[in-house]
């Protein structure tokens, strides 16, 4: 039996369009509705044929709903809920993808009261963005972390679940705070490194614009993919995150001073050792199924 027989989605951009285009492969007997801010991505979905139906407002989009998914950056998840509060189903399930829980949570249970609000993160996506980046495979093997609030009810949990298991991901059940904290290290912290070492070649006055793109070799290449990344939506991260964050910063940029003195001092076997742990980490990811061991990062050469 499958989990919801109806389900809106809000917001159609690369995860809202992937999780419509993963449950009409897996599930294609559930109704999709889909709504989306902005009418141009309203029209792309509709050409896409992405959703059953596409409305034109949240209110219309979850009248007759059983699940809600919010697809939405962070930083709007207040505003969208109360568009369509007064038309949410009593018995309806609401849940969402955002990055950073603890916040996300509140709001919801401010802007839903009542409401059974069980947030979840899958935590897969690309540096694209939009109704035609998704696809149906993308969560396929990757986890989602499903964060309930204090006392909710376990079978609205396990739906959520089973609902994230039909669309290929692993499952893990964390608390939303901890989840912020995990996240904060594994992704929040590097996008942020990213968007500075790239902001950084970007306005060093010696090397032009032209010499940086040329000689950009795998590592800057690599910081420059998640650059690209949606600003709204990491902005909203940053700042809905930002005390885990700014403790996992505080870390690194303590851990990035005895580095900096390593290199000025000549310790090279304090670097050596540093370099094979972190040789390890990579290692792990790549036995666990969260990425390949394909030679330069499967990238295809002539």
């Amino acid at each position: 039996m499958l989990p919801f027989a109806r389900v809106t989605i809000l917001g159609l951009g690369l995860i809202g369009s992937s999780i419509a285009r993963g449950v009409l492969q897996a599930m294609p007997t559930v109704r999709l509705t889909g709504y989306d801010a902005d009418p141009a991505v309203r029209a792309t979905a509709d050409r896409l044929e992405l959703c059953h139906d596409i409305a034109d407002t949240a209110g219309s989009a979850v009248i007759d709903a059983d699940l809600v998914i919010l697809c939405v950056p962070v930083g709007a998840m207040a505003a969208v809920a109360a568009e369509f509060a007064a038309d949410l189903p009593a018995e309806a399930i609401v849940s969402d993808v955002g990055s950073s829980k603890t916040e996300v949570a509140r709001v919801l249970a401010e802007a839903l009261p009542g409401a059974t609000v069980i947030p979840a993160h899958p935590v897969a996506g690309t540096e694209r963005s939009g109704p035609e980046a998704g696809f149906a495979t993308l969560f396929n093997h990757r986890w989602c972390i499903v964060t309930p609030p204090e006392g909710a009810d376990p079978a609205a949990v396990e739906r959520i679940a089973d609902f994230w298991r039909r669309l290929g991901a692993q499952i893990e059940f964390m608390a939303p705070d901890h989840h912020d904290r995990v996240l904060a290290i594994t992704s929040h912290l590097p996008h942020l490194i990213a968007y500075t070492i790239v902001g950084t070649a970007s306005d060093l006055e010696e090397v032009t614009q032209s010499e940086v793109i040329k000689y950009s070799a795998g590592g800057f290449r690599d910081f420059t993919r998640i650059a690209a990344s949606d600003p709204t939506m990491w902005r909203d991260v940053f700042l809905t995150n930002r005390e885990a964050v700014l403790d996992m910063l505080q870390r690194f940029s303590e851990d990035l001073s005895a580095l900096q003195r390593a290199i000025r001092w000549g310790k090279g076997d304090e670097l050596f050792d540093l370099f094979t742990r972190t040789r390890a980490v990579r290692r792990s990811i790549v036995e666990q199924g969260q990425d390949d061991d394909a030679a330069d990062f499967g990238r295809a050469h002539d």
